[in-house]
């Protein structure tokens, strides 16, 4: 069956944060023109709105506008909206499992994914990847993924996620970078598009080290692996100082920056427009996006959480399930 005639998937997170009630808020906001379904317990959901409650994603055509499609999961525990309960991390991850599955089969066009809580999972399910995107690569048999953050200004992809800053160079070196490179490239023109994109590398050390001044990782390893892919016809600039890059009229110079740790590549993503800001997993073989935000316990069922990033992410993973279909 072909990806056109299937929902949109997204999934709950962690029911006691604002997963479940964003999702409720974009499914309203894009009901009339994207078929969506949320997998979660329908005990989590408000009673004032209309559910059909199913084991697995209908055909598009089947969805009711005014009816929220619900692929039922079961927690087995009560919900306290803003306390985590650690009770409900094993069926967390059966969620995602579980919306991974769909999407490799066939059964739907792609996964929005709500936020999880990476310490709630290691309480009560002794989780052992770093985030979310770690455990959907692990899930998918992907080695060479990364996560791309997208909004109308930039498009960034942090070449380490989940590291802590002392351990950074642990995990970089040239063939990551290398890998990180041509799977931006390769999304870059497969997913949007984009003929011979730009894309520009930023250093690791302030100033990008300074001619080694300030570290060596640049000289080492980075501008070597930027001049051999450079040689093999990729369109490259850097290693940029990160303190520079992301100014305006550099910006428009480029399809898309690779910084070389995760806050590098989001404090300028999210200063530009936090609220619309999405998560695209990159190198899956499905499509899957995320609002970029955390599952917000302080706020969860306080009516305060904005559902922005949630409705883009799920816009955004619409309009690339749609254009590949075109494209096969």
């Amino acid at each position: 069956m072909k990806n056109e005639n299937k929902p949109v998937l997204i999934t709950c997170g962690d029911p006691a944060g604002v997963g479940p009630e964003v999702a409720v808020s974009a499914w309203k906001a894009l009901k009339e023109e994207i078929p969506l379904c949320l997998i979660i317990d329908p005990q989590f959901l408000p009673s004032d709105i209309d559910i059909k409650i199913l084991s697995e994603p209908p055909n598009s055509k089947d969805i009711e506008n005014n009816t929220l499609t619900v692929i039922n999961q079961k927690f087995g525990d009560n919900r306290t909206v803003g306390e985590p309960n650690p009770r409900h991390a094993e069926a967390i991850i059966k969620v995602i499992e579980r919306a991974v599955q769909f999407a490799k089969s066939g059964k739907c066009s792609a996964i929005c994914t709500m936020p999880i809580s990476k310490s709630i999972l290691k309480a009560g399910a002794n989780f052992r990847f770093p985030g979310h995107t770690e455990y959907l690569a692990h899930l998918d048999e992907s080695r060479n993924f990364a996560m791309m953050l997208v909004n109308r200004y930039l498009k960034v992809v942090p070449a380490t996620i989940h590291v802590p800053i002392k351990d950074i160079t642990k995990y970089l070196n040239a063939e990551k970078i290398e890998k990180i490179i041509k799977t931006t490239h390769q999304e870059l023109v497969n997913r949007f598009s984009i003929t011979n994109p730009h894309i520009w590398i930023s250093g690791l050390n302030p100033h990008a080290g300074e001619n080694g001044t300030i570290g060596d990782e640049e000289k080492e390893y980075i501008s070597p692996v930027i001049k051999k892919l450079q040689s093999e016809g990729y369109n490259l600039l850097g290693p940029i100082s990160a303190d520079t890059m992301f100014y305006e009229k550099k910006r428009r110079k480029f399809d898309a920056a690779i910084c070389m740790y995760h806050d590098q590549a989001l404090i300028p993503i999210k200063t530009l427009d936090f609220h619309t800001s999405v998560n695209l997993t990159i190198g899956l073989s499905f499509i899957r996006t995320s609002p970029d935000h955390g599952t917000a316990f302080d706020i969860a069922g306080k009516n305060l959480a904005n559902p922005t990033s949630a409705i883009e992410a799920i816009k955004l993973a619409w309009n690339l399930a749609k254009k590949e279909q075109r494209d096969k």
